[in-house]
């Protein structure tokens, strides 16, 4: 063994910085440390980020263009929240409380759209929930729909009859899917339809995650005699894995003021009226 073999190898110290690909690299694990954050707590002021991640005001907003272009985050008015997809949706909490203002904006509007329907249907989710408590209890109605909140809540409504389709329960949203859900609401014909989506892309498609729950969607606007689609201005622009249906399946998008007027007008002239309130 020569003296070059027994001498120790120097070690050389390096930053992460300085090692090929460790930035990007850094920069990805950064990221879906943030995505995942946002998932578990729902939403956070981007002004907070850098002091949390420890980097500069320049790299987070780095980072969120990034993962906004990609769609796994929406930015609004200062905040971030995670975007829903194939494999996350937000809860009924976070949802209840989410956008709560605009959404009590829109739930008044909606109902106020009721007109002279007798039978309705109300779609799953929070929007959808907060549009059937803002019906009118003094009048006769029917109402049709795959929502265990929804059909709970109006239940208690002397006037009101509900009927809830049957099906698997999905614990996020305690809606009801599957093919018994589909088949039920098949045979019926309501005057109204309330449809919510998890999101709505740019070239006019309303999108969810879950196939499921897209064939509920689907069957309750191919039965119903008019449809409106209700929704936060959060919803557009983007997608959220399936397509349920088109814009131009509605009579009216019923949404807030928050909506750019750019938005609305591209909307509008797919076929419906946008309605921001």
């Amino acid at each position: 063994m020569t003296a070059a073999d027994a001498a120790p190898t120097p070690h050389t110290s390096h930053t992460p910085a300085e090692q090929p690909g460790s930035a990007a690299s850094g920069a990805r694990a950064r990221r879906e440390a943030l995505v995942a954050r946002l998932r578990q707590h729902g939403e956070a002021e981007v002004a907070a980020l850098p002091a949390l991640f420890g980097v500069s005001v320049e790299t987070i907003r780095r980072d969120l263009r990034q993962l906004e272009s990609t769609g796994r985050i929406i930015r609004s008015y200062g905040r971030v929240t995670a975007a829903e997809s194939a494999a996350y949706e937000t809860s009924q909490s976070f949802r209840s409380t989410y956008q709560a203002e605009e959404k009590a904006r829109i739930a008044r509007a909606a109902a106020a759209f009721l007109e002279d329907a007798e039978t309705v249907f109300l779609d799953e989710g929070n929007q959808p929930l907060l549009v059937g408590r803002a019906l009118p209890a003094d009048r006769d109605l029917t109402v049709v729909t795959a929502s265990l909140p929804v059909a709970v809540e109006l239940a208690k409504r002397p006037r009101y009859t509900v009927i809830c389709v049957g099906g698997r329960v999905r614990p996020t949203t305690l809606g009801a899917v599957d093919h018994w859900a589909t088949a039920m609401l098949g045979r019926m014909e309501p005057d109204l339809a309330f449809i919510g989506a998890n999101g709505v892309t740019d070239d006019g498609w309303m999108t969810t995650p879950d196939p499921a729950v897209a064939a509920v969607k689907e069957t309750a606007l191919a039965v119903a005699r008019r449809a409106v689609f209700v929704g936060s201005h959060m919803k557009f622009g983007h997608s959220t894995f399936v397509r349920f249906a088109h814009v131009r399946a509605v009579e009216r998008i019923i949404t807030g003021r928050e909506l750019r007027s750019a938005t609305a007008r591209r909307l509008s002239a797919m076929g419906p009226q946008v309605e921001r309130v």
